[in-house]
């Protein structure tokens, strides 16, 4: 007796056509064949009663605008908003972007030299993309410029943070740089430094001159571009 086809349900992965399932499409089509909501639908395992995991894919996309780096910045929280996605399928979500980011950031043990502002924005890409506070960083150098190691100085809000010229310079001595370079984030994507900004960096300016521990830059750092002091000849 010829074997019944089992019936075509389009809510259910498992009763798709063999080459339309995320997974079967994947090892089928390889993984660049998928769409954004289909690698998320794998993520999350399944759908609810009413849609597919895939539908639910498709909703969470939708409520970013079908943007993968603003989806980088949603949390937890921001994900169980959505119909469909729990405490552990948002956490599945957020740990594969984190993994996706630390994969594309991850740096040769090959020591790095800052050789101008771009070498700066790539070298921080790693610490300061999809932030959403605004946070301040310092990249300290050795006497070649090439890179010693990063940071975090201050956590602020999503419209500042504060900077304690003490502890830059305290963390530079301690760790023997011969310079240093400020960074600091605007997640608002604002390029233009504030009159604080540049107070600020004139008073961390100045006593680098007293210490023998020049300020190299000051770069102000969004996800899409960056602002820098020397270039724009305010350092």
């Amino acid at each position: 007796m010829r074997k019944k086809r089992k019936s075509y349900n389009p809510n259910n992965i498992s009763t798709w056509f063999e080459e339309d399932r995320p997974r079967e499409k994947l090892l089928l089509k390889g993984k660049s064949a998928l769409s954004d909501a289909e690698l998320i639908a794998i993520l999350i395992g399944s759908g609810t009663f009413e849609m597919s995991a895939v539908d639910v894919g498709k909703r969470i996309m939708g409520s970013v605008g079908n943007n993968i780096n603003a989806l980088a910045k949603l949390n937890v929280p921001d994900l169980t908003q959505i119909k469909g996605i729990g405490d552990a399928k948002a956490i599945t979500i957020v740990a594969a972007i984190e993994l996706g980011r630390r994969r594309s950031d991850i740096l040769t043990n090959k020591k790095r030299k800052i050789n101008g502002s771009q070498s700066v924005y790539l070298e921080m890409r790693q610490y300061l993309l999809d932030k959403a506070n605004e946070e301040f960083w310092i990249l300290l150098l050795n006497r070649g410029n090439y890179v010693m190691k990063a940071l975090q100085v201050s956590v602020g809000g999503v419209s500042g943070t504060v900077a304690d010229v003490k502890m830059i310079f305290k963390l530079a001595i301690e760790n023997l740089a011969s310079s240093l370079i400020l960074v600091h984030n605007h997640p608002s994507g604002q390029l233009i430094p504030s009159h604080a900004d540049k107070l600020l960096t004139l008073q961390i300016k100045e006593a680098g001159q007293l210490l023998d521990l020049p300020i190299l830059d000051h770069m102000i750092f969004t996800d899409d571009g960056f602002y820098s002091f020397l270039d724009d000849g305010e350092l």
